[in-house]
């Protein structure tokens, strides 16, 4: 059976690969479960000092695996509504435990960072990106919802940024998402790796009693705030996945044709 998360540990250094590369490495539910239990690992193995999080083959993370979603299409609306707050209250899991994570986590984007896949980059403490690297929030053209990333993403880059990537849906470079303090550093393919290793042997130079502390005070400034704001996304993403205008995104999606919205009705 294909091991959906890669997982290795050496010196200290947990790398984390997801691994669907024959689909851009899109979010399964199968592949979050994984994501989960490597993120619980990591934070309760003392060995690990830093964690490096990448994506195998040219992509990083496309987002959620949306042709997996077909079957969802034919449900009742209630029962649409249900598995979609069951779901997004596993990926408010996962994203939680890599946000609170006690140890400093290196994204390594080596290729499209889309949707769901954007966000697990938005929350890592460093992103490194190569030149040809593209981020995008991409759910307001399928007829989705950005919602549990919009949390972080405001405070991260600020509210008129965020507007801009959330309702327009824009996908881009790496450069203006440096600029924009998406990313922190552009590193050559070849060297993506072992820039983020350098970064990863720098933070474990320093005590890790420390390190725990201030991600500890990073986290908790704003953790009521983050937790309330949480639970309103997941409610309105649950929401919105008993619209017309989310069954014809998946739909339109899935056929390859232009999607004729409804609105709300």
């Amino acid at each position: 059976m294909t091991t959906l998360v890669e997982m290795s540990v050496d010196d200290g250094v947990a790398l984390i690969a997801l691994n669907r590369p024959e689909v851009r490495n899109a979010i399964s539910d199968a592949l979050r479960a994984e994501f989960v239990a490597a993120l619980e690992r990591v934070a309760s193995d003392e060995g690990v000092r830093a964690v490096v999080l990448t994506g195998n083959g040219k992509s990083f993370c496309a987002g959620g695996d949306i042709s997996g979603m077909k079957e969802r299409l034919k449900a009742p609306a209630g029962e649409v509504a249900f598995n979609g707050w069951r779901r997004q209250g596993q990926t408010h899991k996962s994203v939680a435990l890599l946000h609170g994570l006690p140890k400093p986590v290196i994204a390594a984007v080596n290729g499209a960072a889309l949707a769901g896949g954007c966000g697990i980059a938005t929350l890592c403490d460093f992103t490194l990106a190569i030149p040809e690297a593209k981020f995008g929030y991409t759910e307001v053209k399928i007829g989705f919802l950005p919602a549990i990333v919009s949390v972080f993403l405001t405070r991260q880059i600020g509210e008129k940024r965020t507007r801009d990537l959330l309702l327009t849906g824009r996908i881009i470079e790496a450069a203006e998402a440096k600029e924009m303090g998406l990313v922190n550093e552009i590193v050559p393919p070849e060297k993506l790796m072992d820039r983020a290793k350098e970064l990863a042997d720098i933070l474990i130079a320093a005590s890790p009693s420390s390190l725990t502390r201030a991600k500890r005070l990073l986290t908790s400034a704003a953790a009521a705030s983050v937790d309330a704001d949480l639970e309103r996304a997941v409610l309105e993403n649950a929401r919105i996945r008993c619209t017309p205008d989310f069954q014809e995104g998946l739909a339109s999606f899935l056929e390859k044709r232009k999607p004729v919205w409804r609105g709300e009705e």
